[in-house]
């Protein structure tokens, strides 16, 4: 049987768990101005808080190119490996679409369209590596997690609205709205794009604590090997606060938390938090 290796994006929000894993990642391109970087490597969210609260304009992200995909495709496919990719969904990025046609042209590499973000995608990484241990060759591995893919529940609350508007999520009337009235809409993503599920108002912590228990009762049976909150500098007393809140109803539940890269940073802003897990526990 071939040898399989698991890769993915930076945009899974997952460096320190992937360096322990040997999960080679490949990171997106970050734009602050004239400034361009990579994701996680060169650009972190401070370097992004830092430039929107001196120009009062959001980054923008870039794809990651075919010509950087083959260089970094061919180091493993020469090595003798069969790949799983991993990408941001295809609705967010042109990712999944430049690593297929440079997959097309080596072979031997299977790209999955993780249709999420952040720790939506890396839960998948988590599975795929499973799915690995257990002796699955790479296209088995890719149907399996593909298969799965739906059950993913992967949702944010944000804190403001101003880079969803300034990114084009959303209009500058409801950004104004959100403003004055204190809304924080819960983002989720579905199908591969990113919605409102449903708006809280109030302060952020409360808004947060009332989006943990209404999507814990929603989907009461995660799979508990891979549970996450993920934030963006959320503060340290509401992140223990919304453990606290998960384990009070799943004791047993391994939570991880990760913060998010500067990707999804860029998108959503600083005081962003979220839960993402399997909802097909058992």
């Amino acid at each position: 049987m071939n040898k399989v290796i698991i890769t993915s994006d930076s945009t899974a929000d997952l460096d320190y768990l992937f360096k322990e894993k040997n999960v080679p990642v490949i990171s997106l391109e970050v734009l602050l101005g004239d400034r361009v970087g990579l994701d996680g490597e060169e650009i972190t969210p401070e370097d992004i808080y830092e430039y929107y609260a001196k120009t009062k304009q959001t980054p923008k992200t870039s794809a990651i190119a075919p010509e950087r995909y083959r260089d970094f495709f061919k180091k493993y496919r020469d090595e003798g490996y069969e790949i799983v990719h991993f990408t941001i969904s295809a609705t967010m990025s042109a990712c999944y679409n430049n690593a297929c046609a440079v997959a097309e042209e080596l072979g031997g590499i299977y790209v999955v369209d993780s249709m999420n973000l952040s720790t939506g995608i890396g839960m998948q990484v988590l599975y795929a590596l499973d799915l690995k241990e257990e002796g699955l060759s790479a296209k088995e591995i890719a149907d399996k997690v593909n298969a799965r893919r739906s059950k993913v529940q992967a949702s944010f609350v944000v804190d403001t609205m101003s880079f969803l508007h300034k990114g084009g999520r959303c209009s500058s009337v409801a950004a104004i709205f959100a403003t004055v009235l204190k809304i924080h809409p819960c983002i989720a993503v579905k199908n591969g794009t990113m919605g409102v599920r449903k708006k809280y108002m109030g302060s952020t912590s409360k808004a947060i604590m009332k989006y943990v228990k209404d999507t814990l009762a929603t989907y009461p049976n995660p799979d508990k090997r891979y549970f996450f909150v993920t934030h963006s500098s959320v503060a340290p007393e509401t992140v223990k606060a919304v453990k606290d809140e998960i384990l009070a109803v799943h004791p047993d539940v391994d939570i991880i938390e990760t913060v998010a890269g500067s990707t999804v940073t860029a998108h959503c802003g600083k005081g962003t938090l979220g839960i993402l897990f399997y909802s097909d526990g058992e």
